[in-house]
């Protein structure tokens, strides 16, 4: 069972085993169709190591229009999510394609976790610190792109954080200290943070500029490169935000940017959050920073909301 928001569902067949299994299919965000193959590979064993898991297997979702692209389009997608299922160590075991109107692609991704060690994103405790393990801009960077804006050098960047298997996840549950996790996904940094707050019971606190953000992310926030989803998010859950009216709107905009295999956000204690950062760095994910923390319902009792700070 999952607790509503989680990542994955976890299915326990036995006392020492449970599995994981999730499903995510993308449309391009990239032309190039081996790249767009590895993004979206990346997103979807992404939600098994966020429940803590570690990725066993994978089945190929493939939709293409037929005779509209040449077969060696849907070869070079499947190529790249299978390079990808290769670096994660499992085998893409099987799939199933179908017609469809724009390419689309993605993995049925099971993967294995002792019981005991699931990381939901509602176990935080109040006086968690909130890190986060990527920095935030693939949708802008996303969005340049669609309008022939984006530099060589940022294209690199957001392919090469898109494309970085969120592996580590497999390690937090054997971290002291760590209580839960999610990763940063289509609602951005602010709607998963609220998830993890309203499934723990909890409400929390974001430092905006502590937030990492991608090279390059902030000067074209600030050139007014947004995405059309990070305005819907922030329309869905900004009742349940507050402070904002103290920051600028490009980075309320990159709080809500939607990221297309994003870090992940993990809530830890508090006397284990300077451990839990350095060896979050260590393992590859440089741009690891405290972002926040939670704490217990509003004076009124309430919880699951967020506070801003600039």
């Amino acid at each position: 069972a999952t607790a509503p928001g989680d990542d994955a569902a976890v299915y326990r067949p036995t006392d020492s085993q449970a599995l994981g299994a999730t499903t995510d299919v993308y449309p391009p965000i990239v032309d190039d169709p081996y790249e767009f193959g590895r993004i979206a590979a990346t997103n979807a064993l992404s939600d098994v190591y966020a429940m803590g898991g570690t990725p066993i297997m994978a089945l190929a979702l493939l939709g293409m229009p037929l005779g509209r692209l040449p077969v060696h389009t849907a070869q070079r997608i499947l190529a790249g999510g299978a390079a990808m299922c290769e670096r994660a160590g499992i085998p893409v075991a099987g799939g199933h394609s179908i017609d469809s109107q724009e390419p689309l692609y993605g993995l049925v991704a099971l993967g294995l976790v002792h019981p005991d060690r699931v990381l939901r994103n509602s176990g935080a405790q109040e006086g968690d610190v909130l890190i986060l393990t990527k920095g935030l801009g693939v949708g802008v960077f996303g969005a340049a792109l669609k309008r022939g804006e984006l530099s060589s050098a940022d294209y690199a960047t957001m392919i090469a954080s898109a494309t970085r298997l969120n592996d580590v996840g497999r390690l937090l549950p054997e971290w002291e200290g760590v209580h839960a996790a999610t990763d940063v996904t289509g609602f951005g940094l602010l709607g998963h943070a609220l998830e993890m707050c309203r499934g723990s019971g909890l409400s929390g606190t974001l430092r905006a500029g502590a937030a990492p953000l991608l090279p390059g992310a902030e000067a074209l926030a600030r050139a007014g490169v947004a995405t059309g989803a990070a305005a819907r998010n922030w329309a869905s859950y900004g009742g349940a935000v507050s402070g904002a009216d103290d920051l600028e709107d490009w980075r309320r905009a990159l709080l809500c940017d939607p990221q297309t295999s994003g870090g992940l956000l993990v809530a830890v204690a508090e006397d284990a959050a300077r451990f839990t950062l350095a060896r979050l760095q260590e393992a590859g994910f440089p741009a690891s920073a405290a972002v926040g923390s939670l704490r217990g319902g509003d004076d009124s009792g309430r919880s699951g909301g967020l506070r801003l700070l600039a």
